[in-house]
């Protein structure tokens, strides 16, 4: 009698087990509903969604293949940015070279003799500063908090097209290390640094966030720095001279002739099309998704950028 009832028991257990099984292919086969996607929203914008870049905190670096273009963010940095355009204005990194590219992490410029005595002197600016980590937040009037959880942030969102981190707490904010971000090399001393030595991440760098000084982003020309061959020394430094990728100059674009100038466009990060970018990243649609994650990382959802054509 107990071995019949325990037969039972199992068919039904069994029987229930298929009949979820069958439940959960079936609401994994079901079709997400289309939704617009990144390209979409950006061709439905709105040229008020959209703002022009700062030619004064805009710089252009000259390379054999063509100009990068990268936005500071004094709000951030003001002495470092301050600091780095005194050395661009004094012609500092002309001639100068990319001499680290380590895989899945940085692009490194700077003075490949600035361990000799052969390095460049320093003109009309400082060769180091105090650290500029955090700042605090009364600095930031333009924070739109994303409600996504951040590992790295109580709160995380973006800052006139910068990602940013905060704490309301210890009443800090940074900027996080996302793909492309600028920041300043510096030795163990927090005070090393000064922007003679800067480097674009090309890999996820979040825990380098308040530990090192960050003075903007790399707008244009991500991909031919991101390509360059990586070291083969230790960290990804070259470590033969002729293996150094050349500077040609670096300018500030408001000491360049109009013409002379990039136009770049960067969407408004508290406009409701960023948002509206931010949820495609977030729950995209169908056909090609079958689970929407609804949840998306800070540096998975970079801001749209356009370059306004003569």
């Amino acid at each position: 009698m107990k071995a019949k009832v325990y037969r039972t028991i199992h068919r039904t257990l069994l029987l229930g087990a298929c009949t979820l099984f069958a439940a959960g292919a079936g609401a994994a086969e079901k079709e997400l509903p289309p939704k617009p996607s990144v390209t979409d929203i950006v061709k439905a914008s709105k040229p008020s969604d959209w703002r022009a870049l700062d030619p004064d905190n805009t710089l252009y670096m000259e390379m054999p293949w063509g100009r990068v273009v990268i936005e500071l963010a004094p709000t951030f940095a003001p002495n470092h940015v301050k600091n780095i355009k005194a050395l661009v204005r004094n012609h500092y990194f002309d001639g100068l070279a990319v001499v680290r590219v380590q895989d899945n992490w940085v692009v490194q410029w700077g003075d490949p003799n600035d361990e000799t005595d052969k390095a460049r002197p320093v003109k009309g600016a400082q060769k180091t500063l105090k650290a500029e980590f955090t700042v605090p937040l009364a600095n930031d009037k333009h924070f739109t908090r994303m409600p996504d959880v951040d590992g790295y942030a109580p709160q995380s969102g973006h800052s006139n097209g910068f990602p940013v981190g905060r704490d309301p707490k210890t009443g800090e904010t940074w900027l996080a290390h996302c793909y492309g971000m600028v920041g300043v090399g510096r030795d163990s001393d927090a005070d090393s640094g000064g922007g003679t030595s800067l480097y674009a991440t090309i890999g996820p760098a979040r825990h380098l966030d308040r530990n090192i000084t960050v003075v903007g982003r790399v707008v244009s020309g991500m991909p031919q720095l991101a390509a360059l061959p990586r070291g083969p020394a230790p960290m990804g430094f070259y470590d033969k001279p002729e293996m150094n990728v050349p500077i040609t100059s670096v300018r500030v674009a408001a000491d360049l002739p109009p013409e002379q100038r990039s136009r770049f466009d960067v969407m408004r990060t508290d406009s409701a099309a960023f948002q509206a970018v931010l949820d495609a990243q977030r729950n995209r649609g169908g056909p090609w998704t079958k689970v929407a994650m609804h949840h998306v990382d800070l540096c998975a959802a970079p801001v749209p950028v356009r370059e306004q054509k003569p």
